[in-house]
């Protein structure tokens, strides 16, 4: 029998209480370190920071290990298949070892906790995850990777623009503070090596940049932990997998951070 979604998995307690909104320009303002360029030479902001520099090693040291709470057996195989190595994208992509990922944070269906509408994006930093609210209260759920602190801001935007293999262009501050990555100084070709890895979505509040992105990542180590800039990273199969089921215009919720046990 051929399984349809991933196997049930108990989910932990999640903070969906009352959204709280604050400022989408004074968030952006306070992540202004890291932006991006959309493609077209638009100014974007990206607020993607390569915690390392591009060309250097994708496996964080001592990631080697198997996680404890890898998926095992038949769920091993199951979860194997579906982040295989994507061999005919524009950049071929290699396949995640699912065993040294917690199955937390694999993609699955699960029963829908956010209450919102299908279609409707949900962003939990706390979990840390995203939801893809589906029909007859289920959810499609993705293991993401946050800021350091949480998002700065939290409330509604929607995403009129996805790219694939988008350019990331740091902006001057950053250079200046990392000088290694003068080299991109007029833009990062799109690569695996590149930021934003596979895919982007551009977040817009009330037709302006937020300057927050959902984007792929070129380190599968940071899935479930707090280290980017502001931005909400997947694995790179997952946000392929996301860009074919999202459409321009959907609407994205960012609830508030509130305490994670992921922060660092």
């Amino acid at each position: 029998m051929i399984r349809t979604t991933p196997p049930p998995v108990r989910d932990p307690a999640s903070p969906f209480t009352k959204l709280t909104r604050r400022g989408l320009v004074l968030g952006a303002a306070a992540f202004v370190a890291g932006c991006q360029t959309m493609p077209g030479g638009s100014p974007a902001g990206g607020l993607v920071v390569a915690s390392r520099a591009p060309g250097a090693a994708n496996a964080r040291p001592g990631a080697g290990a198997v996680n404890p709470n890898a998926p095992t057996g038949a769920d091993l195989a199951y979860y194997t298949a579906m982040y295989a190595a994507l061999p005919y994208e524009r950049f071929p992509v290699p396949a995640v070892d699912v065993r040294k990922i917690d199955r937390r944070f694999l993609r699955q269906e699960v029963a829908d906790p956010t209450g919102e509408s299908p279609g409707t994006l949900v962003v939990d930093t706390a979990g840390p995850f995203l939801y893809l609210v589906r029909e007859n209260g289920r959810a499609l759920r993705y293991g993401i990777g946050v800021g350091k602190d949480g998002f700065s801001w939290a409330g509604r935007a929607d995403i009129p623009l996805k790219r694939e293999w988008p350019t990331w262009t740091p902006p001057a501050e950053m250079i200046a503070r990392r000088p290694e990555l003068e080299p991109y100084r007029n833009g990062m070709e799109p690569g695996l090596e590149n930021p934003l890895g596979a895919r982007a979505l551009y977040l817009f509040s009330n037709g302006r940049d937020t300057i927050y992105r959902i984007h792929g990542t070129n380190e599968p180590w940071s899935i479930g932990k707090a280290l980017s800039s502001g931005c909400i990273r997947l694995f790179n199969q997952d946000i392929i997998d996301l860009c074919n089921r999202v459409p321009r215009g959907s609407i994205v919720v960012v609830k508030p951070h509130e305490g994670s046990a992921y922060a660092v």
